[in-house]
C-alpha cells in the first residue's frame, strides 16, 4: 500500500482544528483491507483498480475526501451501493466512532465484506438489498450520514437516501466532474424530501482526475 501518498494527501488537507492524520494501526488496517480486496478480486469482480498507487488514490484518498464533511463525535453512516466497501470501510477505519452500515444489492459482495471486516475486527452492520427497497426494509430508521459513490444518478439516489436521513442529516453523493444536469434533474425530488444542496465541492485526484462531492442536508 502507498502509505506515503495517503499521508501526504492528509497533511495537505488540514483545515482548522480538524485532525485528518492516521495512526500506525489505521494504516495497517488499510493495508490489510487492500490485500484482502485484491486477493478476493482474483475470484470475483470487486475492482479494476489493482496497482498500489491507483488503489491509494482512487479508493483510499477518494474515500477520505469525505472526512472534512463528517460530523464530530459519534454518528451513524449508511453506505449505499458499497461494492468492495468504498467509501464506507476506509471512513470507518479513519473514524472509529462511526456506526457503519454497508448496503449492496449483490449477496456475494456482502458476504465478502462480512468476512473481511470480521478479519479486521471492525464492527459494522450489513444489508443485502437494493437501495430503492430500503424504505420497506427499514421503516422509521434514520441515519446521520448517508454516502454513495458513483452508484446511480442523483435524482434516484435522493429518492432512496433522503427519507432515511435524520432531520439535519447529510447525504454525501460522490460524483464525477460534470454534475450540472443531475442537479437540475433532482430539483423536484430535493424539494419533495426537504433536501437542500449545502455545497458542491470539486476535488482534484492527482494530475488528471477531478471528482465532485455534493453535500445535501435534510431540513
Amino acid at each position: 500500500m502507498r502509505e506515503d501518498l495517503i499521508r501526504d494527501w492528509l497533511k495537505n488537507q488540514q483545515t482548522g482544528k480538524r485532525n485528518l492524520s492516521l495512526t500506525k494501526k489505521q494504516y495497517q488496517q488499510l493495508s490489510r483491507f487492500q490485500a484482502l480486496v485484491l486477493e478476493k478480486n482474483r475470484k470475483m469482480n470487486l475492482t479494476s483498480i489493482t496497482s498500489d498507487e491507483d488503489f491509494a488514490v482512487k479508493h483510499f484518498i477518494d474515500s477520505f475526501t469525505l472526512l472534512p464533511f463528517l460530523p464530530r463525535g459519534a454518528f451513524s453512516l449508511l453506505d449505499i451501493g458499497t461494492g468492495a466497501g468504498f467509501p464506507g470501510v476506509p471512513l470507518k477505519i479513519a473514524r472509529t466512532n462511526i456506526k457503519l452500515t454497508l448496503l449492496d444489492s449483490l449477496r456475494k459482495r456482502i458476504t465478502f465484506l462480512q468476512e473481511t471486516l470480521g478479519a479486521l475486527e471492525i464492527k459494522a452492520d450489513f444489508i443485502h438489498a437494493r437501495a430503492e427497497d430500503l424504505h420497506r426494509l427499514l421503516p422509521g430508521f434514520e441515519f446521520d450520514v448517508i454516502t454513495a459513490r458513483a452508484v446511480a444518478r442523483l435524482d434516484k439516489l435522493c429518492k432512496c437516501a433522503l427519507p432515511l436521513l435524520e432531520p439535519g442529516g447529510l447525504f454525501l453523493a460522490m460524483k464525477g466532474p460534470d454534475i450540472s444536469d443531475e442537479l437540475e434533474e433532482a430539483a423536484d425530488t430535493l424539494k419533495k424530501y426537504r433536501g437542500t444542496v449545502r455545497e458542491v465541492v470539486y476535488t482534484p485526484m492527482g494530475d488528471t482526475l477531478r471528482h465532485t462531492v455534493i453535500i445535501i442536508k435534510r431540513v
